[in-house]
């Protein structure tokens, strides 16, 4: 889980990540308390600044940004994969 607190904007880049949305998601512990450091996360679901979100790491992360396209090819290793609506504790 992360806080989108920012967005990054990027004129050179690697050509995977050409009309992707690349947010900056400070993780957090379901007490929405951060933990570690802030990180860059391709936005695969269009969430906003100041949003909860849910995020993938690593070959999951790289799933999501290029869902059902074959022989596609992502750099990323975090991609924002869903939108928390509440924290039920």
């Amino acid at each position: 889980m992360a806080k989108v607190v920012g967005s990054i904007v990027s004129t050179q880049k690697d050509d995977a990540l050409v009309g992707k949305k690349l947010m900056i998601v400070q993780p957090i512990n379901s007490d929405q308390k951060n933990v570690r450091h802030e990180e860059v996360a391709i936005d695969t679901v269009g969430a906003g600044i100041g949003e909860y979100v849910l995020i993938a790491r690593g070959a999951g992360a790289r799933i999501a940004d290029i869902g059902d396209q074959p022989g596609k090819k992502s750099v990323s290793d975090c991609s924002i994969i869903g939108i928390i609506d509440r924290f039920d504790n």
